[in-house]
Order: structure tokens, then C-alpha cells, then sequence
């Protein structure tokens, strides 16, 4: 009897709390629905007055996941997931989807542009939080950069890769490649939002790379197509955010990092060293995932996207290393701890990103 009293009163807690998790999931699913309603509406600036409940509303919900994602220290998983996909679809009007052209009727809003900022100001500081800046300002930049990509071009197996390699089901492939798919349909797209302005070796360095992500300017050889033919061997849904409530706010977060750094010009040296370490780290990653497929007996379509990036990848990281990140550190040798500091930063939430790849695939096996 003593054991029953003891475990009831946590036992009703762990109910309420239960309860109040869903509540505030309801709240923010309701929020986000209401924030699509305002993306669609015509002319949304000058009908703010008009929308003023639905605004208010959305605007009650935002302030109060920036204080619960970034602000109190939990971490609230809810929060973090709601502020990275509002904030995903405000950026992705940055890029054309040969879509509606009415869905871009306000790709300029000064009210989303707002809500942008708002909640960017709050998670950049989070995130900065988590690195030593200072430290990174003493560095010897080149010997940091380069031992770093020594280390990160063939890292040791971690438990997640080795789950990857040696465990994970065809059921998980599948549920890889649905997530997966947020970026591969579509990459390569942010990286040519700075590639304008002055010619010079680093420029062209970083054109080559765009050009060899697209093909060349060929559909069939574009990287993008090799992602859509694994898909299409598991007739899976091949269209861009096809599997978009699937992915982790981990992995969101990527690709709303990579419209910040890529969309100001300030953050140019933060944006290279974060490209750096992704053309750098991902052959190891791919080489897991080429692993797994092969260790279950799939065709050669439903890799062929993992064995193309071996090969390039690996050429791109030297690329990017020697011929860009490096010349950049002599070209602004006050400011090229920021190389660093975008590396270091793109490890550290592409590593965020994998664990909740990982931890997605486990849950849905």
C-alpha cells in the first residue's frame, strides 16, 4: 500500500503534464494553420487590421515558444518545432518552386519579414550560446580549418552510424530517404544566393560547385534527379516537401541557418566555413548510408544518389578547403575566425540534425 501512495501522486503529475503537452501542441498546430491563412492572404500588409484577431492570436503563440524554445532553459521540443517551421515558411519564398505565382503575392511583407527577424534574433543568440566565440577569435584560423577537415573527412563510427550501417530495416531506408528528401529535392538552391557580385578565384570556386550540384545545367545528371529515382524505387513521393511534417526541427533548422547566412552578405565568411565542413563531412555520412543499402540487397537506383556525392563531395571538400576557405583567410585576416565559427557551428547542428535523424528512424521502426 505504502509503494501505491508513494507512485500515484507521480503518477497523476505525469498524467497532467501529459495533457498539458498536447494542449500546447494543439495551440501550436493551431497557430501554424492560422500563420498559412495569413501567408495566402492577398496584400497581407495593408489587411493586418482586417486579420487583427487571427494576428493577435499568432502573435500570443510566437512570443510565447520563442520564451519556451529559447528563453527557459527546457528546451521545449514543441516550441522548437513550431518556431523553425514558421520561420521555414517565410525563407522558402526566397526560392521559386515553379508553383502558384499567386503564393508569392508576399514574398516582400514587411510583417513577415517582422516575424522573421523576431524569431531569428532569439534562436541566433541560442545557438551562439552554445560555441566559444572568444576562442575561436585566438585561433590560428588556417591550422584550425585544416586540422578540422583532417578529422572530419573520416571520423570514427559512432554508435548512430553504426546503427545506420548495421541494424536499420528497409522500413528505416524508407523513412531516411522521406526526410532526406527536405534537402536533397532542392539542394544546392541557397548556395546561389551569393554566388553575385566581383569575380575572382574564390567566386568561381564556389560556381563550380553549384554547377557540378546541378549537373552542369542537365536534369538527368542534376543531383537533385539521382534523390528523386531512390524515391521513385520505393514509390515514394518525389515532389519537394512531399515528407515535410516528417522532419525534425534539427533538421529545419539546417536549412533556415543556411537562408540566414546565405541571404546577408555579413555573414559571407560564416556561410564558406559552414560549406566548407558540409562538402568536407559528407562522404562519411553518405558512405553509411550507402552501407545500409547495400547491406540490404538494394538496386543500384535506390543509392545511386549516395555513391554520385562520395565521389564529388569528396572533391568538393578540397575545393572548398583550398580554394575558398583558406584564400578567404588571407583576404580578411580580421574577421577570418568567422570561418571557424560557421564550421564549427554547421558540425555542430548537422550533428543535432543526425541524432534526431536517427532518433526518428528508431521510433518509426
Amino acid at each position: 500500500m505504502q509503494s501505491n501512495l508513494v507512485m500515484f501522486p507521480n503518477a497523476e503529475a505525469a498524467g497532467k503534464s501529459t495533457q498539458t503537452q498536447e494542449r500546447t501542441a494543439t495551440k501550436y498546430n493551431s497557430a501554424e494553420q492560422q500563420f498559412i491563412e495569413l501567408l495566402a492572404t492577398e496584400d497581407l500588409d495593408n489587411k493586418l487590421d482586417v486579420e487583427v484577431a487571427k494576428v493577435n492570436e499568432f502573435e500570443r503563440v510566437l512570443s510565447m515558444a520563442i520564451c519556451a524554445a529559447y528563453q527557459n532553459g527546457c528546451g521545449d521540443e514543441p516550441a522548437h518545432r513550431f518556431l523553425q517551421r514558421i520561420l521555414y515558411r517565410i525563407n522558402r519564398l526566397k526560392l521559386f518552386w515553379y508553383d502558384d505565382l499567386q503564393h508569392y503575392t508576399n514574398e516582400r511583407s514587411l510583417y513577415l519579414h517582422s516575424c522573421r527577424d523576431q524569431i531569428e534574433a532569439a534562436w541566433q543568440e541560442w545557438e551562439l550560446a552554445q560555441i566559444d566565440v572568444a576562442a575561436l577569435q585566438q585561433l590560428d584560423v588556417k591550422q584550425g580549418l585544416i586540422e578540422r577537415a583532417s578529422f572530419d573527412l573520416d571520423p570514427p563510427l559512432s554508435d548512430d552510424s553504426r546503427y545506420i550501417r548495421e541494424e536499420m530495416t528497409e522500413a528505416g531506408y524508407r523513412h531516411l530517404l522521406a526526410i532526406a528528401s527536405f534537402d536533397g529535392l532542392v539542394e544546392g538552391s541557397r548556395l546561389s544566393r551569393i554566388l553575385g557580385g566581383t569575380a575572382n578565384e574564390v567566386q568561381c570556386t564556389l560556381v563550380r560547385v553549384l554547377l557540378e550540384e546541378y549537373g552542369n545545367g542537365r536534369l538527368s545528371r542534376k543531383h537533385s534527379t539521382f534523390f528523386a529515382q531512390m524515391l521513385a524505387e520505393f514509390g515514394m513521393n518525389t515532389e519537394p516537401e512531399g515528407y515535410f511534417d516528417l522532419v525534425p526541427w534539427e533538421v529545419i533548422a539546417c536549412g533556415n541557418h543556411n537562408f540566414l547566412v546565405t541571404e546577408r552578405k555579413r555573414h559571407f565568411l560564416r556561410y564558406s566555413g559552414g560549406l566548407t565542413y558540409f562538402e568536407v563531412a559528407g562522404p562519411a555520412a553518405y558512405r553509411n548510408y550507402l552501407a545500409a543499402a547495400q547491406r540490404l540487397g538494394l538496386s543500384e537506383a535506390a543509392m545511386g544518389y549516395w555513391e554520385l556525392h562520395i565521389r564529388e563531395d569528396e572533391r568538393h571538400g578540397r575545393w572548398m578547403l583550398d580554394d575558398v576557405a583558406l584564400p578567404l583567410v588571407e583576404r580578411y585576416p580580421n574577421q577570418a575566425w568567422e570561418l571557424v565559427l560557421g564550421y564549427d557551428q554547421e558540425k555542430l547542428m548537422g550533428d543535432r540534425a543526425a541524432k534526431a535523424v536517427v532518433r526518428s528512424i528508431r521510433e518509426s521502426e
